[in-house]
Formats: C-alpha cells, sequence, structure tokens
C-alpha cells in the first residue's frame, strides 16, 4: 500500500470492474477461442489477452484479429461470434478477487455512494455483478456501450458523477490501469490504483495515481477523517 493525499470530504466512489474486482481473463479467453474457432482461426494464449483488455470490446477484438494476423475484414464476423459466445461464458471462469466485498463494505461504512464503471458493455458487467453477488453493492452500473465515449476518455466518469450526484472533485475513482488514472485525471477525480489488475501487461505503479493499493480494503485505510 502506498500512502496516498485524498480529499476529506469525498462523497463516492466509481469501481473498475474488470482486473479490479472480478480476474475475468478466463473469461476473455474462452470467449475469444470460440470466436476464433468459428472463423477457423487459431487460438491465442491469455498471457497474450492480459495485454489487450481494459479499452473495450472493439478493441479486444481488433486486437485479436491482428494478433492472429487476420484479415481486419473478418470484425463484423468476429464480433456477432463474440457477443454470441461472450455471454455463455460470463463469469464461469473468473474470480472475485481476495477482498473485494470487504473492501466494497468498508467504503460504504464511509457513507462513499458507489458506482460501477467499466469499459465491458453494460449488460455483461451487470450479469457478472449478479453471478459474483457483488451487484447489491452499486446503486449505478455503466459499461462501455452507455456513453458516447469510453474511458480513458473523462465523459464516462463525468456522466457517472452526474448520475450519482457527487462532484468530481470529491469523487474517487477505482482502477486497475492507466485508463481508469487518465479519465480520473482529465475529469478531476481522484483516483487510487490496485496493484493486481492487467494495465495492458504494463507495471501499474509507473502510472500516475495519488495511491496504490495491493487490496480493496485497503482504500478505506488510505481515506482521511472527515472533516
Amino acid at each position: 500500500m502506498t500512502t496516498a493525499s485524498l480529499p476529506p470530504d469525498l462523497q463516492a466512489a466509481i469501481v473498475d470492474l474488470d482486473g479490479t474486482m472480478v480476474d475475468t481473463l478466463g473469461d476473455f479467453s474462452a470467449a475469444l477461442d470460440r470466436m476464433l474457432a468459428d472463423l477457423a482461426l487459431p487460438p491465442v494464449p491469455a498471457a497474450a489477452v492480459v495485454d489487450m483488455v481494459g479499452k473495450g470490446s472493439e478493441h479486444l477484438i481488433r486486437s485479436t484479429l491482428a494478433r492472429v494476423h487476420a484479415d481486419p475484414a473478418l470484425y463484423d464476423a468476429a464480433w456477432a461470434s463474440y457477443q454470441r459466445h461472450y455471454p455463455a461464458v460470463n463469469g464461469r471462469h473468473s474470480q472475485v478477487y481476495p477482498g473485494v466485498p470487504e473492501g466494497l463494505r468498508a467504503l460504504q461504512a464511509r457513507g462513499l455512494a458507489l458506482a460501477c464503471l467499466t469499459n465491458k458493455p453494460t449488460a455483461f458487467a451487470r450479469a457478472l455483478l449478479r453471478d459474483k453477488g457483488l451487484d447489491g453493492f452499486f446503486s449505478q452500473v455503466f459499461g462501455g456501450d452507455a456513453f458516447a465515449r469510453k474511458k480513458p476518455d473523462p465523459l464516462p466518469l463525468l456522466a457517472t458523477c452526474q448520475a450519482l450526484g457527487s462532484a468530481p472533485a470529491r469523487t474517487l475513482m477505482l482502477g486497475d490501469s492507466s485508463n481508469d488514472a487518465q479519465a480520473a485525471r482529465a475529469a478531476g477525480c481522484p483516483v487510487v490504483l490496485v496493484t493486481y489488475g492487467y494495465n495492458h501487461g504494463q507495471p501499474v505503479r509507473a502510472v500516475d495515481a495519488d495511491g496504490y493499493v495491493d487490496a480493496l480494503p485497503q482504500v478505506a485505510v488510505l481515506l482521511p477523517a472527515r472533516l
């Protein structure tokens, strides 16, 4: 855990999903392998998938096709196949990271309203949260298809703050990648990153953030006493 300087008057927290609350690499790999099989293309190893997740399904599919040197013109067929297969594997090959429910309860105990904001499609995100018993923590859930632009654009954070009724400067972003940090900086939100997530295969501590935690319950410890 790295000490952070966070506002004492936080109202809310926005929490990323993949790589922050749930390790979904197995779900992504299973859906992509089924998609590639439909297109008579070779599978990709999970070690390669981890570098491609986090920027939305469109980016993941295009990156996967490029990885296997497929014709980019196959994108529409790949998209349709992925959308068909993902609901069948969603949550089947994934695990909640240790301490996540405890961390969310600790944030609620500090009086913070919680929203989940992910680049995963909203329907997939809601289904995964239900499957893992995490849906009850969040008053708002927004996916990558909820707004005109995705993280790292600040629009999703600003719109989520509006839905929560919280000021950006008083809304903490919790994520695992540069996408989350860049969006938070641009939106004017403080940001703390977990050290165990994906971050496109890059060291997360190299990302500009207000703090880093090795487990979600540590976030509550970083929060200053209320004034």
